[in-house]
């Protein structure tokens, strides 16, 4: 009873940070008609920036790092990427008045990684204390990258068949590269090569770090404004959609979790560390993942899978999860 007290009173701490107080804020200001704008150029921007430095970190520490400690993590960070698609595809896609490309695109979205919502539980790891491995957020195209490849490909062996053409090969080679061309991907893969073969010190203590909350607070605010602005788009589609953007993120983080604590118990991967693979794993790609899967399945509705990310998924992956998956790590790990 008292760890389930003490877990109640770090969630409702957690609810109370900044970073969740302007993602609320930008869906409160939505809702109440204010004309607030940010250039998309200065979103991207800020996407930019906070993957780059959440990269250049991420590269920095992998140096350090004994590889072996890698190895668990991103066999399940790759593991469950798949997986998510595989849940998706036997559950939303099955359901009442949801096409099946459609619902095999939206767990492809679940299952790859949103930069944003990642860049998010890092800044309330770090004003929790909480330790992470760095190199932690390497784990993202472990995930990011077969979860979209496997969406693809079931979508694509479903609509072979059903139009008769089931010995059509699906080439993954243009899957891979579309993902990896992908501007929020790149921007991380850049950031970790950079902190892997130069000494980006310097600007990282003088630039990227100071930057980082400040800028993270605006994405947030943006964040909350377009979720409130695409539940139009939402209510477009089958409710089913609204169920399952809600359930997924949780039931994703928590199998993530599970996985993690097994990292933690068989490699010592420290609680922050499985609360960042937690939430890659709830989280939903907001940036390069809808391009990706308007190229590689396109009869699916876009409103129907960034629809459900974007209105639902991703407020619930950050204003829930987060909390959610730290206190877990708090109570059962001390972390």
């Amino acid at each position: 009873m008292d760890a389930l007290l003490e877990f109640l009173t770090r969630f409702v701490s957690q609810l109370q940070s900044p970073t969740l107080g302007f993602l609320l804020g930008g869906m409160i200001i939505a809702a109440l008609g204010s004309r607030l704008e940010i250039p998309d150029a200065i979103y991207k921007f800020i996407v930019f920036m906070l993957l780059m430095k959440v990269g250049l970190k991420g590269g920095m520490k992998i140096r350090e790092a004994e590889l072996s400690e890698m190895l668990l993590p991103a066999i399940f960070a790759l593991a469950m990427g798949m997986l998510i698609v595989f849940i998706g595809r036997y559950t939303l896609a099955m359901l009442p008045n949801v096409k099946t490309e459609d619902g095999i695109a939206t767990a492809g979205l679940f299952g790859a990684v949103s930069g944003s919502t990642l860049a998010a539980a890092l800044a309330v790891l770090e004003s929790e204390n909480i330790a992470y491995e760095a190199w932690s957020v390497a784990l993202y195209p472990f995930m990011d990258i077969p979860a979209l490849v496997t969406a693809i490909v079931l979508a694509s062996l479903y609509l072979n068949k059903k139009r008769g053409n089931g010995g059509e090969s699906v080439k993954i080679w243009p899957i891979v590269k579309e993902s990896l061309q992908g501007s929020a991907l790149s921007a991380l893969l850049l950031g970790i090569a950079l902190g892997l073969i130069t000494q980006p010190a310097p600007v990282y203590d003088s630039f990227f770090e100071p930057l980082f909350r400040g800028l993270l607070s605006v994405l947030m605010l943006v964040m909350g404004m377009e979720a409130w602005a695409r539940l139009n788009e939402l209510r477009k589609v089958a409710h089913w959609y609204a169920v399952y953007a809600f359930v997924a993120p949780l039931t994703h983080g928590l199998i993530a979790f599970g996985l993690g604590w097994i990292a933690h118990v068989t490699t010592g991967f420290s609680p922050g560390g499985v609360v960042v693979l937690a939430v890659i794993a709830g989280s939903s790609s907001d940036i390069s993942g809808p391009p990706t899967l308007r190229a590689g399945i396109p009869s699916a509705n876009p409103s129907a899978y960034v629809g459900s990310s974007t209105a639902v998924g991703t407020p619930v992956a950050i204003a829930l999860g987060i909390p959610i998956y730290i206190g877990l790590a708090q109570a059962l790990m001390g972390g």
